[in-house]
Protein backbone atom coordinates (compact mmCIF):
# COMPACT_ATOMS: atom_id res chain seq x y z
CA UNK A 1 0.00 0.00 0.00
CA UNK A 2 1.09 3.41 -0.97
CA UNK A 3 -0.02 5.89 1.71
CA UNK A 4 0.57 9.00 -0.14
CA UNK A 5 2.65 10.24 -2.76
CA UNK A 6 4.86 13.79 -3.31
CA UNK A 7 3.94 13.92 -6.89
CA UNK A 8 1.24 12.70 -9.31
CA UNK A 9 2.01 12.30 -12.94
CA UNK A 10 -1.32 12.56 -14.16
CA UNK A 11 -4.57 13.78 -12.79
CA UNK A 12 -7.89 12.49 -14.08
CA UNK A 13 -11.71 11.89 -12.54
CA UNK A 14 -11.91 8.16 -12.69
CA UNK A 15 -9.34 5.49 -13.72
CA UNK A 16 -10.46 2.22 -14.73
CA UNK A 17 -8.05 -0.70 -14.90
CA UNK A 18 -8.83 -3.80 -17.50
CA UNK A 19 -10.38 -3.09 -20.82
CA UNK A 20 -13.04 -5.87 -21.31
CA UNK A 21 -16.66 -5.67 -21.50
CA UNK A 22 -17.76 -3.93 -18.18
CA UNK A 23 -14.51 -2.31 -17.89
CA UNK A 24 -15.46 -0.23 -21.02
CA UNK A 25 -18.96 -0.34 -20.26
CA UNK A 26 -17.96 1.81 -16.92
CA UNK A 27 -15.46 4.04 -18.73
CA UNK A 28 -18.07 5.67 -21.30
CA UNK A 29 -20.49 5.53 -18.62
CA UNK A 30 -17.95 8.11 -16.71
CA UNK A 31 -16.99 9.62 -20.17
CA UNK A 32 -20.17 10.57 -21.43
CA UNK A 33 -20.83 11.96 -18.23
CA UNK A 34 -18.19 14.69 -18.65
CA UNK A 35 -15.62 12.95 -16.03
CA UNK A 36 -11.75 12.80 -17.41
CA UNK A 37 -11.22 8.95 -17.76
CA UNK A 38 -8.71 6.47 -18.46
CA UNK A 39 -8.50 3.17 -19.17
CA UNK A 40 -5.13 1.09 -18.03
CA UNK A 41 -4.88 -2.70 -19.84
CA UNK A 42 -2.01 -4.45 -18.70
CA UNK A 43 -1.73 -5.93 -22.03
CA UNK A 44 -0.69 -4.16 -25.70
CA UNK A 45 -4.42 -4.95 -26.66
CA UNK A 46 -8.16 -4.32 -25.71
CA UNK A 47 -10.48 -6.42 -24.97
CA UNK A 48 -9.38 -9.26 -22.37
CA UNK A 49 -11.40 -12.33 -22.44
CA UNK A 50 -14.43 -10.47 -23.32
CA UNK A 51 -12.47 -9.79 -27.22
CA UNK A 52 -12.18 -13.80 -27.23
CA UNK A 53 -16.20 -14.37 -26.09
CA UNK A 54 -19.32 -14.72 -28.64
CA UNK A 55 -20.39 -11.68 -26.93
CA UNK A 56 -23.47 -12.46 -25.69
CA UNK A 57 -24.84 -9.80 -23.21
CA UNK A 58 -27.29 -11.34 -20.52
CA UNK A 59 -29.18 -8.30 -19.40
CA UNK A 60 -32.94 -8.93 -19.22
CA UNK A 61 -35.92 -6.78 -19.95
CA UNK A 62 -34.24 -4.25 -22.19
CA UNK A 63 -35.24 -2.55 -25.40
CA UNK A 64 -33.10 -5.02 -27.84
CA UNK A 65 -35.51 -7.83 -26.23
CA UNK A 66 -38.71 -5.92 -26.63
CA UNK A 67 -37.19 -4.68 -30.44
CA UNK A 68 -36.55 -8.31 -31.57
CA UNK A 69 -39.69 -9.50 -29.87
CA UNK A 70 -37.73 -12.40 -27.62
CA UNK A 71 -40.62 -12.53 -24.97
CA UNK A 72 -38.51 -11.60 -22.31
CA UNK A 73 -39.27 -9.67 -19.35
CA UNK A 74 -37.80 -8.33 -16.19
CA UNK A 75 -40.13 -10.25 -14.58
CA UNK A 76 -39.25 -13.61 -16.06
CA UNK A 77 -35.62 -12.83 -15.17
CA UNK A 78 -36.77 -12.39 -11.74
CA UNK A 79 -38.62 -15.69 -12.02
CA UNK A 80 -35.86 -17.51 -13.17
CA UNK A 81 -33.28 -15.64 -11.00
CA UNK A 82 -35.23 -16.76 -7.84
CA UNK A 83 -35.41 -20.42 -8.78
CA UNK A 84 -31.72 -20.72 -9.61
CA UNK A 85 -30.06 -18.34 -6.83
CA UNK A 86 -33.12 -18.68 -3.97
CA UNK A 87 -32.83 -15.67 -1.37
CA UNK A 88 -29.04 -15.39 -1.24
CA UNK A 89 -27.60 -11.89 -2.88
CA UNK A 90 -31.59 -10.77 -3.57
CA UNK A 91 -30.70 -7.52 -3.19
CA UNK A 92 -28.05 -7.74 -5.94
CA UNK A 93 -30.60 -9.67 -8.13
CA UNK A 94 -32.97 -6.82 -7.45
CA UNK A 95 -30.41 -4.03 -8.51
CA UNK A 96 -28.85 -5.67 -11.24
CA UNK A 97 -32.90 -6.30 -12.55
CA UNK A 98 -33.76 -3.10 -12.35
CA UNK A 99 -30.46 -1.41 -13.75
CA UNK A 100 -30.14 -3.75 -16.61
CA UNK A 101 -32.55 -1.82 -19.47
CA UNK A 102 -31.33 1.26 -18.32
CA UNK A 103 -27.67 0.13 -18.82
CA UNK A 104 -28.70 -0.95 -22.41
CA UNK A 105 -30.46 2.68 -22.91
CA UNK A 106 -27.38 4.18 -22.08
CA UNK A 107 -24.96 2.31 -24.60
CA UNK A 108 -27.34 2.54 -27.69
CA UNK A 109 -27.81 6.07 -26.79
CA UNK A 110 -24.45 5.89 -28.97
CA UNK A 111 -24.63 5.43 -32.27
CA UNK A 112 -21.39 3.76 -31.88
CA UNK A 113 -23.20 1.30 -30.45
CA UNK A 114 -25.78 -1.17 -32.03
CA UNK A 115 -26.99 -4.55 -30.33
CA UNK A 116 -29.36 -7.60 -31.79
CA UNK A 117 -31.00 -10.42 -29.75
CA UNK A 118 -29.74 -13.64 -30.82
CA UNK A 119 -31.37 -17.35 -29.76
CA UNK A 120 -29.51 -18.78 -27.23
CA UNK A 121 -30.98 -20.52 -24.28
CA UNK A 122 -30.85 -19.47 -20.80
CA UNK A 123 -28.96 -22.57 -19.15
CA UNK A 124 -31.13 -23.70 -16.44
CA UNK A 125 -34.62 -25.81 -16.59
CA UNK A 126 -36.54 -23.37 -14.31
CA UNK A 127 -39.70 -21.16 -13.89
CA UNK A 128 -38.87 -17.95 -16.06
CA UNK A 129 -36.41 -19.61 -18.63
CA UNK A 130 -36.78 -18.64 -21.91
CA UNK A 131 -35.93 -21.92 -24.26
CA UNK A 132 -34.90 -19.14 -26.96
CA UNK A 133 -32.72 -17.45 -24.43
CA UNK A 134 -33.21 -13.78 -23.66
CA UNK A 135 -29.08 -12.71 -24.42
CA UNK A 136 -28.33 -10.51 -27.13
CA UNK A 137 -25.37 -9.76 -29.18
CA UNK A 138 -23.42 -6.69 -30.91
CA UNK A 139 -23.99 -6.22 -34.72
CA UNK A 140 -21.26 -6.89 -36.89
CA UNK A 141 -18.30 -3.44 -36.82
CA UNK A 142 -17.51 -2.94 -40.33
CA UNK A 143 -13.05 -2.12 -40.19
CA UNK A 144 -14.02 0.87 -42.39
CA UNK A 145 -15.78 2.44 -39.01
CA UNK A 146 -13.31 2.06 -36.51
CA UNK A 147 -10.37 2.50 -38.76
CA UNK A 148 -7.24 2.75 -37.32
CA UNK A 149 -8.75 2.13 -33.63
CA UNK A 150 -8.92 -1.89 -34.56
CA UNK A 151 -5.29 -2.21 -34.09
CA UNK A 152 -6.04 -2.10 -30.36
CA UNK A 153 -8.73 -4.49 -29.94
CA UNK A 154 -7.27 -7.71 -29.05
CA UNK A 155 -7.89 -10.52 -32.42
CA UNK A 156 -9.54 -13.58 -32.37
CA UNK A 157 -8.11 -16.41 -30.03
CA UNK A 158 -6.41 -18.24 -33.13
CA UNK A 159 -4.84 -15.55 -34.80
CA UNK A 160 -4.09 -14.30 -31.33
CA UNK A 161 -2.41 -16.78 -30.04
CA UNK A 162 -0.50 -17.22 -33.08
CA UNK A 163 1.24 -13.85 -32.90
CA UNK A 164 -1.38 -12.45 -35.68
CA UNK A 165 -3.63 -9.11 -35.69
CA UNK A 166 -6.76 -8.68 -37.05
CA UNK A 167 -7.70 -9.97 -40.76
CA UNK A 168 -7.79 -6.76 -42.50
CA UNK A 169 -10.02 -7.66 -44.71
CA UNK A 170 -12.91 -9.00 -42.22
CA UNK A 171 -14.95 -7.14 -39.83
CA UNK A 172 -15.06 -7.16 -36.20
CA UNK A 173 -17.41 -9.95 -34.96
CA UNK A 174 -18.42 -11.11 -31.91
CA UNK A 175 -16.42 -9.90 -28.86
CA UNK A 176 -13.90 -7.89 -31.52
CA UNK A 177 -17.58 -6.12 -32.37
CA UNK A 178 -18.09 -5.59 -28.52
CA UNK A 179 -15.05 -3.74 -27.25
CA UNK A 180 -15.10 -1.93 -30.93
CA UNK A 181 -18.15 -0.56 -30.49
CA UNK A 182 -17.68 0.30 -26.62
CA UNK A 183 -14.06 2.01 -27.87
CA UNK A 184 -15.34 3.80 -30.30
CA UNK A 185 -17.91 5.51 -28.38
CA UNK A 186 -15.51 5.95 -25.40
CA UNK A 187 -13.08 7.70 -27.86
CA UNK A 188 -15.37 9.73 -29.17
CA UNK A 189 -17.02 11.22 -25.74
CA UNK A 190 -13.78 13.83 -25.78
CA UNK A 191 -13.32 12.44 -22.04
CA UNK A 192 -11.51 9.18 -22.71
CA UNK A 193 -7.65 8.23 -23.14
CA UNK A 194 -6.78 4.29 -23.28
CA UNK A 195 -3.53 3.42 -22.19
CA UNK A 196 -2.34 -0.46 -22.92
CA UNK A 197 1.00 -2.05 -21.67
CA UNK A 198 0.22 0.06 -18.15
CA UNK A 199 -0.01 -2.37 -15.33
CA UNK A 200 -2.09 -1.17 -11.90
CA UNK A 201 0.27 -2.41 -8.96
CA UNK A 202 -0.65 -0.54 -6.10
CA UNK A 203 -3.27 1.85 -5.05
CA UNK A 204 -2.76 5.06 -3.28
CA UNK A 205 -4.55 5.38 -0.06
CA UNK A 206 -4.34 9.57 1.53
CA UNK A 207 -6.39 9.97 4.23
CA UNK A 208 -7.80 6.54 4.33
CA UNK A 209 -9.38 6.84 0.83
CA UNK A 210 -8.10 5.50 -2.55
CA UNK A 211 -7.16 8.39 -4.56
CA UNK A 212 -5.07 6.87 -7.15
CA UNK A 213 -2.52 4.45 -8.71
CA UNK A 214 0.50 3.44 -9.63
CA UNK A 215 0.95 1.31 -12.44
CA UNK A 216 4.65 0.22 -14.14
CA UNK A 217 5.15 0.67 -17.83
CA UNK A 218 8.00 0.26 -20.10
CA UNK A 219 9.23 4.11 -19.60
CA UNK A 220 9.11 3.22 -15.77
CA UNK A 221 6.51 4.14 -12.51
CA UNK A 222 3.53 6.36 -13.45
CA UNK A 223 0.95 7.80 -10.59
CA UNK A 224 -2.56 8.95 -11.60
CA UNK A 225 -4.55 10.63 -9.34
CA UNK A 226 -8.65 9.84 -9.69
CA UNK A 227 -10.75 12.41 -8.10
CA UNK A 228 -13.70 10.95 -8.18
CA UNK A 229 -12.48 7.21 -7.57
CA UNK A 230 -10.70 4.12 -8.94
CA UNK A 231 -12.73 0.80 -10.79
CA UNK A 232 -11.37 -2.52 -10.39
CA UNK A 233 -12.34 -4.57 -13.84
CA UNK A 234 -9.46 -6.33 -14.52
CA UNK A 235 -10.40 -9.59 -14.53
CA UNK A 236 -9.83 -12.47 -12.27
CA UNK A 237 -7.11 -14.55 -11.20
CA UNK A 238 -7.46 -17.37 -13.11
CA UNK A 239 -3.75 -17.11 -14.66
CA UNK A 240 -2.01 -17.05 -11.35
CA UNK A 241 -0.87 -20.68 -10.45
CA UNK A 242 0.04 -19.87 -6.99
CA UNK A 243 -3.55 -17.92 -5.81
CA UNK A 244 -5.46 -20.87 -7.68
CA UNK A 245 -3.94 -23.36 -5.70
CA UNK A 246 -4.24 -21.73 -2.49
CA UNK A 247 -7.89 -21.27 -2.99
CA UNK A 248 -8.32 -24.53 -4.04
CA UNK A 249 -9.96 -23.73 -8.33
CA UNK A 250 -10.10 -26.48 -10.57
CA UNK A 251 -8.21 -26.78 -13.33
CA UNK A 252 -5.22 -25.12 -14.56
CA UNK A 253 -3.70 -21.58 -15.61
CA UNK A 254 -2.59 -23.18 -18.55
CA UNK A 255 -5.78 -24.55 -19.61
CA UNK A 256 -8.17 -20.90 -19.11
CA UNK A 257 -9.32 -18.99 -21.94
CA UNK A 258 -8.09 -15.87 -20.72
CA UNK A 259 -5.29 -14.41 -23.22
CA UNK A 260 -1.61 -15.00 -22.22
CA UNK A 261 0.17 -12.03 -19.71
CA UNK A 262 -3.64 -11.36 -18.84
CA UNK A 263 -5.76 -11.90 -15.58
CA UNK A 264 -3.18 -12.59 -12.73
CA UNK A 265 -5.03 -11.06 -9.84
CA UNK A 266 -2.62 -8.05 -9.84
CA UNK A 267 -5.90 -5.78 -9.42
CA UNK A 268 -7.22 -7.81 -6.56
CA UNK A 269 -4.29 -7.76 -4.54
CA UNK A 270 -3.15 -4.37 -4.51
CA UNK A 271 -6.93 -4.15 -3.59
CA UNK A 272 -6.60 -6.59 -0.29
CA UNK A 273 -3.32 -4.57 0.36
CA UNK A 274 -5.40 -1.22 1.73
CA UNK A 275 -8.37 -4.04 3.22
CA UNK A 276 -10.59 -5.05 0.65
CA UNK A 277 -12.40 -8.61 1.90
CA UNK A 278 -12.57 -11.42 -0.52
CA UNK A 279 -15.15 -13.82 -1.61
CA UNK A 280 -16.41 -16.81 -3.32
CA UNK A 281 -12.30 -17.28 -4.16
CA UNK A 282 -13.17 -21.19 -5.23
CA UNK A 283 -15.30 -20.28 -7.86
CA UNK A 284 -14.47 -19.96 -11.87
CA UNK A 285 -16.80 -20.15 -14.99
CA UNK A 286 -16.12 -23.34 -16.22
CA UNK A 287 -16.47 -25.39 -19.63
CA UNK A 288 -14.71 -28.33 -20.80
CA UNK A 289 -11.66 -27.59 -22.80
CA UNK A 290 -10.57 -29.62 -26.02
CA UNK A 291 -6.59 -30.07 -24.86
CA UNK A 292 -4.11 -27.96 -27.96
CA UNK A 293 -1.11 -29.00 -30.04
CA UNK A 294 0.15 -25.83 -28.27
CA UNK A 295 -0.10 -26.95 -24.63
CA UNK A 296 -3.56 -24.45 -24.75
CA UNK A 297 -7.12 -25.61 -24.44
CA UNK A 298 -9.84 -24.12 -26.87
CA UNK A 299 -13.52 -23.68 -25.47
CA UNK A 300 -15.45 -27.06 -26.41
CA UNK A 301 -19.37 -26.34 -26.50
CA UNK A 302 -22.30 -26.87 -28.46
CA UNK A 303 -21.87 -30.49 -28.58
CA UNK A 304 -23.76 -32.22 -31.58
CA UNK A 305 -21.99 -36.06 -31.76
CA UNK A 306 -19.77 -38.69 -29.42
CA UNK A 307 -19.45 -39.46 -25.99
CA UNK A 308 -17.07 -38.35 -23.16
CA UNK A 309 -15.12 -40.91 -20.92
CA UNK A 310 -13.24 -40.72 -17.86
CA UNK A 311 -10.18 -42.59 -17.14
CA UNK A 312 -12.51 -45.73 -16.50
CA UNK A 313 -14.00 -45.77 -20.04
CA UNK A 314 -17.11 -44.82 -18.42
CA UNK A 315 -19.74 -42.13 -19.43
CA UNK A 316 -20.12 -39.45 -16.09
CA UNK A 317 -22.36 -36.88 -16.93
CA UNK A 318 -24.52 -36.01 -20.39
CA UNK A 319 -22.21 -34.19 -22.65
CA UNK A 320 -24.78 -31.96 -24.11
CA UNK A 321 -25.27 -30.29 -20.63
CA UNK A 322 -24.12 -26.06 -20.59
CA UNK A 323 -20.44 -25.87 -20.51
CA UNK A 324 -20.28 -24.35 -17.07
CA UNK A 325 -22.20 -27.43 -16.14
CA UNK A 326 -19.99 -29.66 -17.67
CA UNK A 327 -17.10 -28.51 -16.01
CA UNK A 328 -18.26 -28.61 -12.75
CA UNK A 329 -18.94 -32.52 -13.27
CA UNK A 330 -15.59 -32.91 -14.63
CA UNK A 331 -14.21 -31.27 -11.28
CA UNK A 332 -16.47 -33.51 -9.16
CA UNK A 333 -14.29 -36.44 -8.67
CA UNK A 334 -10.67 -37.71 -9.82
CA UNK A 335 -9.62 -39.17 -13.03
CA UNK A 336 -12.14 -37.27 -14.75
CA UNK A 337 -9.64 -34.58 -16.48
CA UNK A 338 -8.47 -35.32 -18.33
CA UNK A 339 -11.66 -36.88 -20.23
CA UNK A 340 -11.52 -38.37 -23.98
CA UNK A 341 -14.04 -37.72 -26.83
CA UNK A 342 -14.84 -40.18 -28.87
CA UNK A 343 -16.25 -39.97 -31.93
CA UNK A 344 -16.29 -42.10 -35.28
CA UNK A 345 -15.70 -40.80 -39.11
CA UNK A 346 -19.49 -39.47 -39.81
CA UNK A 347 -19.22 -36.48 -37.55
CA UNK A 348 -16.11 -35.42 -40.51
CA UNK A 349 -14.26 -33.85 -37.63
CA UNK A 350 -15.45 -32.70 -34.38
CA UNK A 351 -18.41 -33.03 -33.46
CA UNK A 352 -18.68 -29.79 -31.25
CA UNK A 353 -17.94 -25.65 -31.52
CA UNK A 354 -14.21 -25.03 -30.55
CA UNK A 355 -12.55 -22.13 -29.76
CA UNK A 356 -10.54 -22.07 -31.80
CA UNK A 357 -11.26 -24.41 -34.24
CA UNK A 358 -10.11 -27.77 -34.29
CA UNK A 359 -7.66 -29.04 -37.07
CA UNK A 360 -7.77 -32.54 -37.34
CA UNK A 361 -4.20 -33.18 -38.84
CA UNK A 362 -2.49 -30.83 -36.33
CA UNK A 363 -4.09 -32.92 -33.24
CA UNK A 364 -3.70 -36.29 -34.91
CA UNK A 365 0.45 -35.31 -35.20
CA UNK A 366 0.81 -33.78 -31.81
CA UNK A 367 -0.86 -36.73 -30.19
CA UNK A 368 -4.00 -34.75 -28.58
CA UNK A 369 -6.26 -36.44 -30.49
CA UNK A 370 -5.60 -40.62 -31.17
CA UNK A 371 -6.69 -43.02 -33.98
CA UNK A 372 -7.68 -46.36 -34.75
CA UNK A 373 -9.77 -48.73 -36.89
CA UNK A 374 -11.46 -50.86 -33.83
CA UNK A 375 -12.55 -49.40 -30.05
CA UNK A 376 -10.34 -52.09 -28.49
CA UNK A 377 -7.38 -49.93 -30.36
CA UNK A 378 -8.41 -46.71 -29.76
CA UNK A 379 -8.44 -47.76 -25.66
CA UNK A 380 -4.99 -49.47 -25.78
CA UNK A 381 -3.75 -46.54 -27.39
CA UNK A 382 -5.25 -44.39 -24.94
CA UNK A 383 -4.50 -46.49 -21.75
CA UNK A 384 -8.63 -47.35 -20.88
CA UNK A 385 -9.80 -50.39 -20.15
CA UNK A 386 -10.73 -52.05 -23.57
CA UNK A 387 -14.10 -54.03 -22.49
CA UNK A 388 -15.10 -50.72 -20.55
CA UNK A 389 -15.10 -48.11 -23.27
CA UNK A 390 -16.39 -51.24 -26.21
CA UNK A 391 -19.17 -51.84 -23.37
CA UNK A 392 -19.99 -47.61 -22.91
CA UNK A 393 -20.21 -47.27 -26.91
CA UNK A 394 -22.03 -50.42 -27.14
CA UNK A 395 -24.68 -49.16 -24.10
CA UNK A 396 -24.59 -45.00 -25.66
CA UNK A 397 -25.69 -46.67 -29.24
CA UNK A 398 -28.38 -48.34 -27.68
CA UNK A 399 -29.69 -45.45 -26.45
CA UNK A 400 -29.25 -43.23 -29.44
CA UNK A 401 -31.52 -46.49 -31.21
CA UNK A 402 -33.94 -46.44 -28.82
CA UNK A 403 -34.32 -42.31 -28.10
CA UNK A 404 -33.37 -42.29 -24.63
CA UNK A 405 -30.21 -41.71 -22.61
CA UNK A 406 -31.24 -44.18 -19.58
CA UNK A 407 -28.13 -43.14 -18.00
CA UNK A 408 -27.68 -38.78 -18.73
CA UNK A 409 -30.94 -38.07 -20.28
CA UNK A 410 -29.04 -36.50 -23.26
CA UNK A 411 -31.42 -34.39 -25.58
CA UNK A 412 -34.44 -33.78 -22.82
CA UNK A 413 -33.37 -30.12 -22.86
CA UNK A 414 -34.17 -27.49 -24.78
CA UNK A 415 -30.41 -26.88 -24.32
CA UNK A 416 -29.30 -30.25 -25.28
CA UNK A 417 -31.82 -29.69 -28.37
CA UNK A 418 -30.53 -26.60 -29.57
CA UNK A 419 -27.66 -27.96 -31.34
CA UNK A 420 -28.50 -31.28 -32.44
CA UNK A 421 -28.76 -32.47 -35.83
CA UNK A 422 -28.95 -36.07 -35.51
CA UNK A 423 -31.74 -38.12 -37.61
CA UNK A 424 -32.80 -40.68 -35.37
CA UNK A 425 -35.78 -40.61 -32.37
CA UNK A 426 -33.51 -38.14 -30.50
CA UNK A 427 -31.42 -36.25 -32.76
CA UNK A 428 -28.78 -35.51 -29.65
CA UNK A 429 -27.75 -39.23 -29.73
CA UNK A 430 -25.89 -39.91 -32.34
CA UNK A 431 -24.41 -43.22 -32.67
CA UNK A 432 -20.52 -43.80 -32.53
CA UNK A 433 -19.92 -46.98 -35.34
CA UNK A 434 -18.43 -45.92 -38.06
CA UNK A 435 -14.47 -46.64 -38.12
CA UNK A 436 -11.93 -45.44 -37.65
CA UNK A 437 -12.62 -43.78 -34.65
CA UNK A 438 -11.48 -41.07 -32.50
CA UNK A 439 -10.77 -39.91 -29.28
CA UNK A 440 -10.15 -36.32 -28.71
CA UNK A 441 -8.46 -35.12 -25.38
CA UNK A 442 -11.00 -32.96 -23.12
CA UNK A 443 -9.55 -31.22 -20.25
CA UNK A 444 -10.98 -28.74 -17.38
CA UNK A 445 -11.25 -25.12 -18.82
CA UNK A 446 -12.16 -22.11 -17.43
CA UNK A 447 -13.34 -18.60 -18.97
CA UNK A 448 -12.33 -17.04 -15.71
CA UNK A 449 -12.58 -16.76 -12.19
CA UNK A 450 -15.95 -15.72 -10.87
CA UNK A 451 -14.40 -15.05 -7.13
CA UNK A 452 -12.62 -11.96 -6.36
CA UNK A 453 -12.98 -8.82 -4.12
CA UNK A 454 -16.42 -8.29 -1.91
CA UNK A 455 -18.33 -5.30 -3.01
CA UNK A 456 -22.28 -3.96 -2.05
CA UNK A 457 -24.63 -3.10 -5.08
CA UNK A 458 -23.16 -0.09 -6.37
CA UNK A 459 -19.43 -2.10 -6.82
CA UNK A 460 -17.78 -0.61 -3.53
CA UNK A 461 -15.49 -2.66 -2.50
CA UNK A 462 -16.05 -3.65 0.84
CA UNK A 463 -13.68 -4.11 3.66
CA UNK A 464 -13.85 -7.43 5.89
CA UNK A 465 -16.23 -5.50 8.50
CA UNK A 466 -18.44 -4.56 5.19
CA UNK A 467 -17.74 -1.24 5.22
CA UNK A 468 -16.67 0.27 1.98
CA UNK A 469 -13.42 1.75 0.77
CA UNK A 470 -13.70 5.04 -0.13
CA UNK A 471 -13.16 5.92 -3.68
CA UNK A 472 -12.58 2.58 -4.21
CA UNK A 473 -15.17 0.24 -6.85
CA UNK A 474 -14.69 -3.20 -8.61
CA UNK A 475 -17.05 -4.99 -11.25
CA UNK A 476 -16.46 -8.06 -13.42
CA UNK A 477 -14.26 -11.14 -12.69
CA UNK A 478 -12.45 -9.01 -10.08
CA UNK A 479 -15.20 -9.22 -7.92
CA UNK A 480 -17.10 -11.75 -6.31
CA UNK A 481 -20.13 -12.96 -8.87
CA UNK A 482 -23.71 -12.17 -6.66
CA UNK A 483 -25.17 -15.90 -8.65
CA UNK A 484 -22.25 -18.20 -6.76
CA UNK A 485 -21.87 -21.64 -8.22
CA UNK A 486 -24.71 -20.78 -10.60
CA UNK A 487 -23.71 -19.60 -14.19
CA UNK A 488 -27.69 -18.66 -15.45
CA UNK A 489 -27.41 -18.03 -18.94
CA UNK A 490 -25.26 -16.77 -21.72
CA UNK A 491 -23.74 -13.64 -21.25
CA UNK A 492 -24.26 -13.06 -17.54
CA UNK A 493 -20.34 -12.43 -17.24
CA UNK A 494 -20.81 -9.36 -19.41
CA UNK A 495 -23.92 -8.28 -18.21
CA UNK A 496 -23.45 -8.33 -14.69
CA UNK A 497 -20.20 -6.33 -15.00
CA UNK A 498 -21.61 -3.93 -17.22
CA UNK A 499 -24.21 -3.09 -14.62
CA UNK A 500 -21.70 -2.92 -11.50
CA UNK A 501 -19.46 -0.83 -13.61
CA UNK A 502 -22.38 1.41 -14.44
CA UNK A 503 -23.91 1.82 -10.96
CA UNK A 504 -20.30 2.21 -9.67
CA UNK A 505 -19.28 5.39 -11.97
CA UNK A 506 -22.90 7.20 -11.14
CA UNK A 507 -21.74 6.41 -7.59
CA UNK A 508 -18.56 8.20 -7.96
CA UNK A 509 -20.93 11.35 -9.32
CA UNK A 510 -23.08 11.24 -7.12
CA UNK A 511 -20.77 11.50 -4.06
CA UNK A 512 -19.19 14.79 -5.51
CA UNK A 513 -21.76 15.92 -6.94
Amino acid sequence: MVNSVESWDEHVDVIVAGSGAGAMAGALAAAAGGLRTVVLEKTPLLGGTSAYSGAAIWLPGSQVQERDGAGDSTESARTYLKALLGEENSEYREVFLATAPEVVAFLESDPAVEFKWQPFPDYFDAPGRLDMGRSFIPRVLPHERIGELAALVRPPVDRDRAGLGHDPDAPLVQGRALIGRLLLAFTGTGNGTVRTGTAVTRLVVEDGRVTGVEAETDGGTVRIRAERGVLLAAGGFERDPGLREEHGLPGSAEWTMAPAGSNTGAAIRAATEVGAALGSMDQGWWCPGLATPDGNAAFLLGFRGGLIVDASGNRFANESLPYDQMGRRMAEAPGRVPAHLVFDSRSGGLPAISVPAAVPEEHLAAGTWIQADTLPELAERLGLPADALTATVERFNSFAEKGVDEDFHRGEDAYDRFFSVGKGPNPALVPVDQPPYYAARVVLSDLGTKGGLRTDTDGRVLNAEGVPVPGLYASGNSSASFTGPYYPGPGIPIGTAMVFAYRAVNHMKEEQS
